[in-house]
């Protein structure tokens, strides 16, 4: 699957500080998982939690607090951004997906196969 052989890597900031950073991510499927998440039926109301073939489940999380959205991971459970509005996170997603379509436009691949967010 063309999702899981595009990987880079991917680090979580929050204020100047790695939340959680990995050095061969499967970007391209994150930012698939991420584009159906924020278009879903429970848009804003679900959590999410990567669950992918190639990274373990939960390695990336994106909760609501009650105080805003946060991301973090299993690795780092306490360890997590500064909560956000709804509208933050989606701009953040949006720039994220920017990033890996031209970074898998450079490799010669047509990034269509992600949905747009």
């Amino acid at each position: 699957m063309l999702l899981l052989d595009i990987e880079a890597e991917l680090s979580i900031w929050d204020k100047g500080r790695v939340v959680w950073s990995e050095e061969q991510f499967p970007v391209a499927e994150l930012a698939y998982h991420l584009a159906l998440w924020i278009h879903g039926p429970q848009a804003g109301h679900e959590d999410f939690e990567l669950d992918s073939m190639q990274a373990e489940e939960g390695m990336i999380r994106i909760v609501n607090s009650g105080q805003g959205w946060q991301i973090g991971s299993l690795f780092t459970p306490d360890f997590w951004t500064t909560p956000v509005t709804w509208n933050v996170l989606v701009s953040e997603i949006k720039q994220f997906d920017r990033c890996v379509r031209e970074g898998v436009t450079a490799l010669g691949i047509d990034p269509a196969f992600i949905p747009q967010p």
